[in-house]
C-alpha cells in the first residue's frame, strides 16, 4: 500500500467493487479476518460489505489511518 493518506484513498477508490480480504489487528493480540467487497470510499473512511455466510455482521468500516499504521491490511483478488 501507499505511504500517505492521499495515495491510500486514491488506491482504494480505484478498487471499489472488487473482492478484498481484510486482516485487522485489534487489541490484546486479537486478529480478525474478513472477506467481502469494497463497497464505497468516503473522505475519512472506507466501507466493506462482508460475505454474509461467513460473518455475523453485514459491513465494517475503517479509516485510512488504520491502513497507514498497519492496523488493517487489505489484499485484493
Amino acid at each position: 500500500m501507499a505511504n500517505n493518506i492521499v495515495n491510500i484513498r486514491q488506491e482504494l477508490s480505484e478498487q471499489v467493487g472488487k473482492e478484498v480480504k481484510l486482516t485487522a489487528y485489534e487489541s490484546r493480540n486479537r486478529v480478525v479476518e474478513h472477506t467481502g467487497i469494497l463497497s464505497n470510499t468516503y473522505p475519512s473512511i472506507f466501507v466493506i460489505d462482508l460475505d454474509s455466510q461467513r460473518d455475523s455482521v453485514d459491513r465494517v468500516s475503517y479509516s485510512y489511518i488504520d491502513v497507514l499504521t498497519g492496523s488493517v491490511e487489505l489484499k485484493f483478488n
